[in-house]
């Protein structure tokens, strides 16, 4: 059971994803709501991580938060992050390349 997150947040979500969800959280003292996890419908590109439950988009809401998210995912050990204007894109998704980060604008 996750420390910072409610079953209904994580329902559908790898869990070595929400084990690390859980511990950037407590490393980053800000909180991570999250936007998106599972992707049910269309919403994403096709052979998305968040159709596998192995990717979320966290709120972000300034320059700081995303920040402290950013450096508490590198720590845990994410390797695979997205970094836009609203959300930060956080997955653990070993099928597709690892030891990347990008840049965006949220839809």
């Amino acid at each position: 059971m996750p420390l910072y997150f409610s079953d209904d947040e994580v329902e559908g979500l790898q869990p070595e994803l929400v084990e690390k969800l859980d511990r950037a959280r407590g490393l980053a003292h800000v909180p991570f709501i999250i936007t998106e996890g599972l992707a049910k419908g269309g919403s994403h590109v096709e052979d998305s991580a968040h159709q596998r439950g192995r990717a979320v988009d966290v709120r972000c809401s300034g320059s700081r938060d995303r920040m402290r998210i950013v450096s508490a995912a590198l720590i845990v050990g994410f390797r695979r992050i997205g970094v836009y204007d609203k959300h930060v894109h956080l997955d653990v998704d070993d099928s597709l390349p690892q030891d990347v980060m990008w840049t965006g604008k949220s839809a």
